[in-house]
């Protein structure tokens, strides 16, 4: 049996969370790494994270989908982040399971790093760029660190 289920958005809330006073003046994120870039997904869409499960390939789709997964009897397809960006495939990846306007899509990528609050007065908005698409602005989380914020509805529109 594999092991699959690393975090659910429906279980215990992560220890980090410990202050409740969360207000409209932030936001969470899961952060996660893909290609080399820091994304950091809303995390309003995160329904978990999965390891270990096998994707099963589909003919005639574009070649960012890489697939398709059986997660407990429901068909989620799966998105190569790596291939929208025009690189090439990780042999260690995981799978976020987002819930995008009651469409649940799964997105392959390097590794997941933790939930974070992002003061909303620190997004700016990202450079007008064609290969921009899937973010939707950015911020400096420190430390040389940028953080892009996925565009999760993009990612239900791409062709």
């Amino acid at each position: 049996m594999e092991e699959d289920r690393v975090f659910s958005s429906s279980e215990e809330e992560l220890p980090y969370e410990a202050d409740r006073s969360v207000t409209a003046e932030s936001q969470k994120y899961l952060l996660f790494l893909s290609g080399g870039l820091l994304f950091g997904a809303g995390a309003e869409y995160v329904v978990e994270i999965i390891t270990n499960h096998q994707i099963t390939t589909l003919p005639l789709v574009p070649s960012y989908v890489r697939g398709i997964i059986n997660l407990r009897g429901q068909i989620i397809p799966i998105v190569d982040i790596r291939l929208l960006l025009g690189q090439e495939p990780a042999d260690e990846n995981c799978i976020i399971i987002l819930n995008i306007d009651d469409t649940l899509v799964g997105v392959l990528v390097d590794t997941v790093q933790r939930m974070l609050d992002v003061p909303t007065n620190t997004l700016l908005p990202a450079p007008n760029h064609d290969q921009q698409k899937l973010v939707s602005g950015m911020c400096s989380l420190g430390e040389g660190q940028t953080m892009l914020v996925f565009d999760c509805h993009q990612l239900l529109t791409q062709s």
